[in-house]
């Protein structure tokens, strides 16, 4: 019988007790980077340890309770068989579970957690100390899950503001993400995804509203729907998906006998084989597609030209707006991180633009400033977006388009001066969730703006603003930003004309 129990119970707990279970994770996190690893590595490897140890905590007492006395001890791949070795046959023999255990896995939520893991401590007096003072000397599973996902976060975090682990590219600040929830309302009813889940924080976002605001009046049926069948997330990145899966699991969105939640793959590869009807997104920033074809192949540039498609094009971006597009249920609502670039390009991303709000309601717009997220002369914007039931009429789907600008008055830096969630207070309150949209107010940060005029402008740009500066042009970056995104832009230039040239010098015809 599947196992739908989660790692722990939701107990409560002293701020002391999940200071002192975060700072114990967060010292060890700083011994693993003093011996050679990476954050996101040491994160990975204190991950595998936790997850072993908390599996042998529920069955030990889930065999308590039925009464055996058949040790967990001689499993060979689990906790209990690290707990007895030391030297080098401590570090083969954890090196020998993480590959058993990624090897020989039947694709519950745990199983994924370990899918590729592989050893990266060893030095056998380190692992020695993680194995008995770290986790061994005490019963994690008690710490409950607000704990353990507090802390999850904290070393998270921690590896999205190392710059070396390139973690940024996953991890989105969780006050923006719960504004994002707050303003989106997910429904028991909902059914949720997230096709670029980097380490899952908009699924446990939205966990944690129906926690805190819907499932206090579920029924046990509708709790274990919402858990199996209602979220799920793709993620390209295997390292990413095994973190997303355990930060799932120790937040409590999901048991660890359950089917995975995440699927590990592009997700731009094939159109979606169901639908949500809430779509929350903050896909990876990037110009090129996420699959190319071979080197001597010529298809390149037409590569995710998908059926559901509007039109083919090799930026991710634009890839991605349409995925997401696809991917709403009709009828449902979507949340998408993008660049400034996909409100004002031409080509492929005025053609999708076009397309969305002829198709789509196009409400709202949050422009975020820069500094929000790990590359710091990163701009973003928020475009919240309704697919309506079908209708007859020719006219479009959009009417209104409200703004709201973040950007004209803060400045953040993740590491000094990170984004709270009671920056965004006025932009929820403005939103006016769960009211209609006819009652908004315009305010010096909210204005609303006429399809009409959208659509009758050059490029139906959507970089709307009513400052006197022009559209697209506003106080500049630092010079060292600027610097970083001369530098970026350039070898990705660079990265379009090698392909070209390997195209042509394949082709032999």
């Amino acid at each position: 019988m599947t196992d739908t129990r989660p790692f722990s119970r939701p107990v409560a707990v002293s701020n002391g007790t999940a200071a002192r279970v975060t700072d114990l994770l967060m010292d060890y996190c700083t011994v693993l980077c003093d011996r050679g690893l990476s954050t996101m590595e040491a994160v990975e490897q204190l991950t595998y340890l936790l997850m072993l140890k908390l599996e042998y905590e529920r069955l030990s007492l889930r065999r308590a309770v039925a009464g055996e006395s058949w040790p967990a001890a001689r499993e060979p791949y689990r906790w209990g068989s690290l707990t007895g070795l030391e030297g080098d046959g401590l570090v083969a023999h954890f090196s020998e579970i993480l590959a058993y255990r990624s090897q020989h896995g039947t694709g519950t939520m745990l199983d994924g957690v370990f899918a590729g893991a592989q050893n990266h401590i060893h030095d056998a007096v380190l692992l020695r100390r993680l194995v008995r003072d770290l986790f061994d000397a005490g019963t994690w599973s008690t710490h409950g899950v607000d704990v353990l996902g507090d802390a999850y976060d904290a070393l998270l975090e921690r590896a999205m503001n190392d710059a070396r682990s390139g973690a940024g590219q996953y991890f989105t600040p969780r006050p923006l993400i719960d504004a994002i929830v707050e303003v989106t309302q997910p429904e028991l009813t909902d059914t949720v995804a997230d096709p670029a889940c980097g380490t899952g924080g908009f699924l446990i976002g939205v966990h944690g509203y129906l926690v805190l605001n819907r499932l206090a009046r579920a029924t046990p049926d509708e709790l274990v729907r919402c858990r199996a069948q209602q979220i799920w997330g793709h993620e390209l990145v295997p390292r990413a998906a095994r973190l997303a899966t355990a930060n799932l699991l120790l937040h409590g969105v999901a048991s660890v006998g359950q089917p995975a939640l995440i699927a590990v793959g592009d997700a731009l590869a094939e159109p979606p084989d169901r639908q949500a009807s809430l779509v929350l997104a903050h896909p990876p920033f990037g110009r090129h597609a996420a699959v190319p074809v071979g080197p001597f192949s010529t298809a390149r540039r037409d590569a995710l030209a998908r059926a559901d498609f509007v039109t083919g094009s090799i930026d991710k971006q634009v890839n991605f707006l349409q995925h997401v597009m696809s991917l709403t249920a009709r009828p449902g609502r979507a949340a998408i991180v993008v660049p400034d670039n996909i409100l004002f390009a031409t080509g492929a991303a005025e053609t999708v633009r076009r397309h969305l709000l002829e198709h789509f309601d196009v409400h709202t717009v949050l422009r975020l400033p820069a500094g929000i997220f790990y590359a710091g002369g990163v701009r973003a914007n928020v475009v919240f977006f309704d697919r309506l039931p079908h209708c007859t009429d020719d006219h479009p789907r959009t009417t209104k388009i409200w703004v709201y600008d973040l950007r004209s008055v803060w400045q953040f830096a993740p590491a000094r001066d990170p984004l709270l969630r009671t920056d965004l207070d006025d932009f929820v309150s403005a939103y006016l969730p769960g009211r209609p949209r006819t009652d908004r107010v315009e305010t010096d940060h909210f204005r609303c703006f006429d399809i009409q005029d959208v659509l009758g402008q050059d490029q139906a740009r959507l970089d709307l603003t009513w400052s006197p500066e022009p559209i697209g042009v506003g106080q500049l970056a630092p010079p060292e930003e600027i610097a970083r995104d001369v530098v970026h832009d350039l070898r990705l230039a660079l990265e379009e004309f090698e392909e070209l040239a390997a195209e042509l010098g394949g082709n032999t015809d």
